[in-house]
């Protein structure tokens, strides 16, 4: 009997341990973030920030952006958590003057690591845009365009100075940061050479879009951008303005008006069906969602490079 009972004894504590080495195994599978749980904690303020800081950061980084998939940046409002992760961040990434909720939890955090995109590129004034009392940025300066991102040339530089910020908060990575920013500036490189060549030989130089985002993109590849809405998406152009757009339409030969996948095509296609004219995407970028025309930036610039070459004959329109 002394003996059974030993034996059960010894068999109900290997149970026992058996029991919780299978939590604990448990446990860290659910609770271990990929990578570690040393990696760094990035917010970026939207999209095209989120896309530079996970290329660069690679898998040392955990990157996350303020403004969600589908939701327009210009006029983000952020949660308390939100706030909250801007303080707590190894890094943020954020362009001063576009989201003013943005700009008030930076500058309420204390964080010294933050990085504005307009030190790196500073904003320009693409003068009219329509009308005049449509553009202006949060800090009510007339006519700076925040839409930096759809210069591939503009992101080159973001993107090295997001590699040299990394560098020096994570020194002991910098050579895993060097290699993906090179990486990135080299695809970034072929699309701004990809856009060169495909928009050099065109009938057209005009497009029409429907607010004011492609500044920068059109200044670059010798283009003009004529807006139906100013800088502003929400922004309701008026009478005189869409009366202005069509003329402005058949005094170019155009052939499409652009659309946007955030924002309501209804004015674009007015424009369009008064006009005979076709319609199409041309997307600012401002988030990925489904309808969205690729998966990532430099997918849906792409895209949006066929579309400017078929819109203004670059290319064989029957192709």
């Amino acid at each position: 009997m002394v003996f059974m009972t030993d034996v059960l004894r010894r068999f109900g504590v290997a149970i026992g341990v058996l029991v919780v080495l299978a939590a604990g195994a448990c446990g860290s599978t659910n609770t271990d973030p990929p990578g570690g749980a040393d990696r760094l904690d990035i917010v970026t303020a939207f999209y095209p920030f989120q896309f530079v800081a996970q290329r660069v950061a690679g898998n040392h980084a955990q990157v996350t952006s303020l403004t969600k998939p589908g939701a327009e940046p210009h006029d983000l409002e952020l949660t308390p958590r939100q706030v909250a992760s801007v303080t707590d961040a190894d890094l943020v990434v954020y362009e001063k003057s576009f989201q003013a909720a943005v700009d008030e939890a930076v500058a309420q955090s204390g964080n010294r690591n933050v990085l504005d995109t307009a030190t790196v590129v500073p904003l320009q004034d693409h003068g009219p845009l329509g009308d005049e009392t449509d553009h202006h940025d949060h800090a009510g300066n007339t006519n700076l365009d925040p839409h930096v991102w759809l210069d591939p040339e503009n992101m080159i530089k973001i993107t090295r100075a997001v590699g040299r910020r990394l560098e020096g908060i994570d020194p002991s990575h910098r050579s895993d940061y060097q290699h993906n920013a090179a990486a990135l500036t080299a695809q970034l490189k072929q699309l701004s050479a990809a856009y060169r060549s495909g928009l050099s030989d065109c009938r057209r130089t005009d497009f029409i879009t429907s607010h004011a985002a492609f500044g920068y993109l059109a200044e670059r590849y010798g283009l003009t951008q004529i807006s139906i809405s100013g800088l502003s998406p929400d922004t309701e152009p008026s009478p005189a303005r869409i009366a202005e757009v069509q003329q402005l339409a058949r005094q170019h030969g155009v052939t499409t008006i652009f659309y946007e996948t955030l924002i309501s095509p209804a004015v674009a296609r007015s424009i369009a069906g008064d006009l005979g004219l076709r319609t199409d995407v041309l997307d600012p970028i401002e988030g990925i969602t489904d309808q969205s025309r690729g998966t990532d930036y430099i997918a849906v610039m792409k895209s949006n490079l066929t579309a400017l070459e078929r819109a203004n004959g670059c290319v064989d329109d029957d192709k």
